[in-house]
């Protein structure tokens, strides 16, 4: 993209003399179609809607007034039984419902000048030259695929009217122009970008603004358990008349940037109200387009601080400033984005409706009704506006998990994603260049044809280059005594942690094969003769799909439309065709070459269109699965895709201790097994620098919540946990979640890893 003009540069065709063959890049911003786009803040201002809104937001303040005057709360304004002599006391009071309205008002036009975008052909073609100019002093290349862009155009054009609402995973803040670049540059109209108003910084956020940005509250109700409705009616028209009056629009699901390289668990605020809007008639339909997005070394810099428990140094022009100068005088490799083929929710909603009639279940038939304003106790995301009719929370749940579980699956492999999964799974203590590019070889043969690799040629030039990019914080290249070269990932807290964001792209595609082998080992019963040992199928796959509920806030482990038994047993046939796993029948009567062949020949027998119901009929009459002794390093690896994140929720369960008969700030909680994590790191105890991380440290809060192990409240603004009654009684009651959590820890000096190949 850094160096493609469509509309621009020598072409076959064209007249002799063209003056956008020696100015391409302005020949290219100045011929790139120009599109209308309407403001809609003073449609908002003047909808019905937002004017009732404004009139319950201040009944709403003068009951508080009221309450605050009299000590009692009055439901109405008329609650005394005569109006006028409450209009009275009122007045006395110092307390005018008029002023109070006037004051709303205000607040109102307030809102949507801060919200409004101001989105137009001027600045886009401005922005889009200067981009064509400073790109290329820091990215060596952006890549998209021509035939996604014509897939968009093919889209657009079947369905004229429909908005395209693209949905990227949030990866670094450079996202919010990049997508509005390339669809500016292929003649597609640019979307309204959801933007946090956390961005609303001199001079960058009246860029942003005048390049699609329209400004969210990064918390919508300022007071916990109040909402605020006008604020809330407020984003609500704006996004619906937005998409009435043809805009695209562009909002990141998971509500903020990834600070772990993996995908966030999706809020669903924004889709909520475009759903919404669909279900109650305002647009006919609209296209879902999920978008990844991937840097090979990120132009944000990392997360490190934030992942140890450190606060977020807020945006400022400042550091803006100083972020744009290092990232000019810096190298960050490729970027690649990739527009996934879009889904109408029109379609969607029948394909959900279908499923709902066919398994006989019409409550979950989803129907049109009208609006109401609903309010969520969580005020974490920045998309938590929660317009949303209750019986659709589900439907809006089930698209905004397809849409993250999509888009990760589609993102690229770059090359510093391969080298950091590389040196935190298989070889944590370094390894030779040769064996390192051969285990590069493996990686790239074992992704083909199930994710797009973002690079190509030699793994021995690959592995150099990523070296390069990951630079030497982060990784180190040294020569030993017989002159080979050796690298490794260098021995920090902090290098580990941030070659963990890198590696962590690649954990989702093996998140079930390493619960799968991590429970089968666990279930291993110990005996001398390890060969011998062995597990049955469904044991296996009933356990692991227990502990797969363990990661339910860490990993979107299969879509909404799918069985998470049939995904386990497809990676169990995996893991048998690889050899990390043996059957019965094929150890005993089968030498080794033969087991995959075999193998795959009863699967293409016994699979049929719709699962595996063929292959568990039988499971009483099944071969038992077997411990494979022949590759004890592959399945190693393997366990230790989820082992970091496994020691920290281990290390969570086992500080609930602390919250025996005592309450603690949510907050002291996580700096407290932030600390216990730091110490294991350094006695030794636990291998693994990057489990030190407090979005897993939440998320496994968030687990124990579901299993009413802990309480959380809010009081003033602060969050307050403590355990639940029944955990409270005793201590020795938090045993039991202890060795539940436990299971999901592989255990490398015991047991069938007890010698380390």
């Amino acid at each position: 993209m850094l160096e493609l003009t469509p509309h621009s540069g020598q072409k076959p065709f064209k007249k002799l003399f063209d003056w956008g063959v020696l100015f391409p890049y302005v020949a290219q911003v100045v011929r790139s179609e120009k599109f209308e786009y309407r403001q809609v803040t003073e449609i908002v201002h003047n909808d019905a809607v937002l004017k009732h809104a404004i009139k319950q937001a201040a009944e709403q303040t003068l009951r508080e007034q009221r309450y605050a005057k009299n000590g009692h709360r009055l439901l109405t304004r008329s609650a005394s039984g005569d109006q006028e002599a409450q209009e009275e006391e009122d007045e006395k009071r110092g307390i005018s419902y008029q002023a109070i309205l006037r004051k709303q008002e205000q607040r109102a036009i307030s809102i949507l000048k801060d919200m409004g975008s101001t989105l137009n052909n001027g600045l886009l073609a401005f922005t889009s030259w200067i981009l064509y100019k400073l790109l290329p002093c820091f990215l060596s290349g952006v890549v998209t695929n021509t035939k996604q862009i014509e897939m968009l155009k093919t889209a657009t054009e079947r369905s004229p009217g429909t908005p395209l609402i693209f949905v990227p995973l949030h990866r670094s803040h450079l996202d919010y122009i990049m997508v509005t670049w390339i669809l500016t540059n292929n003649d597609i109209r640019s979307p309204l970008v959801a933007a946090g108003n956390n961005l609303q910084i001199p001079v960058f956020g009246g860029l942003l603004r005048g390049l699609g940005a329209f400004f969210i509250k990064r918390k919508i109700d300022p007071v916990e358990g109040k909402k605020d409705v006008l604020y809330r009616a407020a984003l609500h028209l704006y996004l619906t008349h937005a998409l009435k009056q043809g805009h695209n629009v562009e909002f990141f699901i998971e509500g903020g940037r990834t600070r772990t390289g993996k995908p966030c668990m999706p809020k669903g605020g924004i889709l909520s109200v475009i759903v919404n809007a669909f279900m109650d008639g305002s647009i006919p339909d609209a296209l879902l387009v999920p978008v990844s997005v991937n840097y090979e070394r990120l132009v944000d810099g990392n997360f490190v601080r934030e992942q140890k428990g450190e606060k977020k140094i807020p945006e400022s022009f400042g550091k803006a400033i100083s972020g744009i100068w290092k990232a000019l005088k810096s190298n960050y490799g490729l970027m690649r984005i990739d527009f996934n083929e879009p889904y109408s929710i029109r379609e969607l909603v029948n394909s959900y409706n279908k499923i709902a009639r066919e398994d006989g279940n019409i409550a979950k038939v989803y129907k049109p009704s009208a609006r109401v304003l609903q309010h969520n106790q969580s005020t974490s995301s920045l998309y938590g506006t929660d317009v949303v009719c209750e019986e659709h929370r589900n439907l809006i749940e089930s698209i905004s998990r397809q849409v993250v579980f999509d888009c990760a699956a589609a993102t690229s492999v770059m090359s510093t994603n391969a080298l950091a999964f590389l040196l935190l799974t298989r070889f944590r203590n370094g390894a030779e260049e040769q064996i390192l590019s051969e285990a590069l070889d493996d990686l790239r043969n074992s992704l083909s044809g199930c994710k797009d690799i973002g690079f190509s040629g030699e793994s021995s030039q690959i592995v150099a280059y990523a070296c390069d990019l990951l630079g030497s914080g982060l990784v180190t290249r040294s020569r030993d005594e017989n002159g080979r070269l050796v690298i490794k990932a260098v021995n920090s807290v902090e290098s580990f942690i941030e070659l963990a964001y890198y590696s962590n792209m690649l954990t989702p595609h093996f998140a079930l094969s390493s619960i799968l082998l991590t429970t089968f080992h666990s279930l291993l019963p110990e005996t001398e003769n390890k060969k011998e040992a062995a597990v049955s199928r469904k044991k296996l796959i009933d356990t692991a799909l227990e502990n797969c509920q363990i990661y339910r806030y860490e990993f979107i482990l299969n879509k909404p439309t799918q069985v998470l038994e049939n995904l386990l047993y497809q990676q169990l046939d995996d893991l048998l065709i690889s050899g990390c796993v043996l059957t019965e029948k094929l150890h005993d009567d089968l030498p080794n070459g033969a087991e995959g062949r075999r193998l795959a020949n009863v699967l293409a027998e016994c699979l049929d269109e719709d699962g595996y119901e063929d292959v568990r009929d039988g499971e009483a009459d099944e071969p038992k699965l077997l411990f494979a002794s022949e590759t004890p390093s592959q399945q190693r690896y393997i366990c230790e895709v989820l082992a970091p994140f496994a020691w920290t929720y281990v290390t969570v369960a086992q500080s609930l201790q602390i919250l025996h008969k005592n309450s603690m700030l949510e907050s002291e909680f996580i700096s407290f097994v932030i600390n216990d994590l730091s110490s294991k790191v350094k006695r030794g105890s636990c291998i693994y620098a990057e489990s030190i991380s407090t979005d897993s440290v939440r998320n496994c809060l968030k687990l124990l919540e579901k299993w009413s192990v802990i309480e959380v409240c809010n009081q003033q603004g602060m969050r307050l946990i403590s355990l639940n009654t029944l955990y409270e009684m005793s201590r020795e009651s938090l045993n039991s979640i202890v060795k539940k959590i436990d299971a999901i820890v592989p255990k490398f000096n015991s047991g069938y890893f007890s010698v380390t190949p």
